[in-house]
């Protein structure tokens, strides 16, 4: 029962709130904190969650199983390649609660409602055994997203909305045409039967193509990365947070747990193909983070470079590329949450993101200036922070099975120093000869609660990955000897083929 409390624990706390009547600054308060305890209980509890989860079997664990039919049931369950995303979800929404206590202040309770509702759908997405309910909670992200971005968001909201809506409905509904036939081929919709299920070559091409179109548009990769910068900009803070710490890293997730686990032979097909989206995603959306004069547009652009580090780990289909794309979605999680964390402090003393209307920062807010260095060096890679495990695991990996895709991603490593040390420098230092900036005050008590634990994190990761490293290692050995046995069984059935 703990995966069904964690997951609909956020619902009870939007139900809670739908009933709270009448109008005005106290009704808003107390839905702020019945939001905040709602989700830090559901933080704490898949905290526990982590506690428990023994890390040495590759067995789905804390398994729920109620059937529907002989097909379809809910069924609920994690291993090591769930079972990190659920805790980053969690804690990241307390977070996002307290970053819009001050900044939010039309239909609050409709704003948390709708977070919380959201926080439902991600967690099960990630805790689901069954392909039709994943598919119901994949899809059910959209919704409280475009209301998030379409209601809450800035000036040009409304077009960033349906650009959003239409990318991903778009791809989600070739997914739902592979999610058929699936059922149609193996009678059942249970991931746990099917990532046992054998799909032949030809068929296994289709139905990648059929999860690619979806997960390549969540990650999103280049050149289906169209609408995320746009999303961001108009998104409010906790939407900007929660779209690049976690709608983003489903896509990842989606590309670990079916694609190359149900479909390795149409992966091993397709790797070269991932691997140049991959190199471009790196190479092109630094270059365009290089040029950008607002700091959330090039902060989105980077995560775009970054899920590019992610794909091809994960396509690489060895232990350290798994490995590192789990470990840069984590890291990622956190650091990019953080980074649009503090765009949000800023934005709401000075209401502007162009970085011009910066400078001096450390004068005023040596705090702030400590945190955003924190984060900036993490999304660099520099070693000891939490950036430099994963894109060193995934840099590893590609270099023994394409050593030109591993030189130009170290060439993006460097462009994204660039970018962001031009933004820190840009906004940090400098003489503060802006007028507006003079009186400008540091972290208050709130935003230290809300990004000291993010620092914390992203430096204990990066000198000790271990919790995330052994969380994970027992079943991404398990996808990546299943990947290698079945890429070696079509090797000697090509071979056979040949010979006859």
């Amino acid at each position: 029962m703990l995966l069904s409390v964690i997951t609909f624990l956020p619902a009870l706390g939007a139900l809670v709130l739908l009933f709270i009547t009448g109008k005005g600054e106290a009704v808003d308060n107390l839905s702020r904190w019945i939001a905040l305890g709602f989700t830090v209980a559901t933080a704490a509890l898949s905290l526990w969650l982590w506690y428990l989860f023994d890390p040495t079997t590759t067995a789905f664990q804390f398994v729920e199983n109620i059937p529907f039919s002989d097909s379809i049931g809910y069924r609920m369950g994690v291993d090591g390649i769930s079972v990190l995303f659920i805790p980053l979800t969690a804690v990241l929404m307390p977070a996002v609660v307290l970053t819009s206590w001050g900044s939010i202040t039309k239909r609050v309770k409709e704003y948390l409602i709708v977070f919380l509702i959201l926080e439902t759908f991600m967690i099960g997405a990630f805790a689901t055994l069954d392909l039709a309910i994943f598919y119901v909670f994949f899809e059910g992200t959209l919704i409280p997203m475009f209301l998030i971005i379409g209601i809450w968001g800035g000036a040009r909201r409304i077009q960033a909305t349906y650009k959003f809506f239409f990318y991903s409905f778009t791809g989600t509904v070739l997914m739902l045409l592979a999610i058929m036939y699936m059922y149609w081929q193996a009678g059942t919709l249970d991931i746990r039967v099917l990532l046992d299920f054998k799909f032949p070559p030809e068929v296994q091409t289709w139905l990648w193509i059929g999860f690619f179109a979806s997960f390549a548009v969540k990650m999103p990769m280049w050149p289906f990365h169209r609408w995320l910068p746009e999303a961001h900009v108009e998104a409010p803070t906790g939407g900007s947070v929660i779209l690049a710490a976690i709608l983003l890293k489903m896509g990842g997730y989606g590309f670990i747990r079916f694609s190359i686990s149900m479909f390795p032979d149409a992966s091993h097909q397709f790797s070269t193909f991932v691997f140049v989206l991959s190199i471009a995603a790196i190479i092109i959306t630094s270059l365009i983070a290089l040029v950008q004069t607002d700091i959330k547009k090039l902060i989105a652009y980077s995560s775009v470079a970054h899920m590019g580090f992610v794909t091809m780990g994960i396509f690489t289909g060895n232990i350290y590329g798994i490995h590192g794309a789990i470990f840069q979605m984590i890291s990622h999680g956190v650091v990019s949450a953080a980074l649009f964390l503090c765009v949000g402090v800023v934005y709401d003393r000075m209401h502007t993101r162009e970085i011009d209307a910066y400078g001096g920062f450390v004068e005023r807010m040596p705090r702030y200036a400590f945190a955003f260095m924190v984060f900036t060096m993490a999304n660099v890679g520099l070693p000891g922070t939490s950036g430099f495990i994963g894109e060193f695991l995934t840099m590893f990996a590609v270099f023994q099975v394409n050593t030109w895709v591993a030189f130009f991603a170290a060439f993006g490593v460097i462009l994204s120093a660039g970018y962001a040390l031009w933004l820190y420098r840009r906004v940090i230092f400098g003489a503060l000869t802006k007028e507006s900036l003079k009186g400008i005050l540091d972290l208050d008590a709130r935003e230290a609660v809300v990004l000291v634990p993010l620092v914390i994190l992203t430096i204990l990761f990066g000198f000790y990955p271990a919790p995330i490293l052994d969380a994970t290692a027992a079943s991404v050995n398990l996808v990546a000897q299943n990947f290698a046995n079945a890429i070696g069984a079509a090797s000697e059935a090509a071979v056979a083929a040949a010979g006859h």
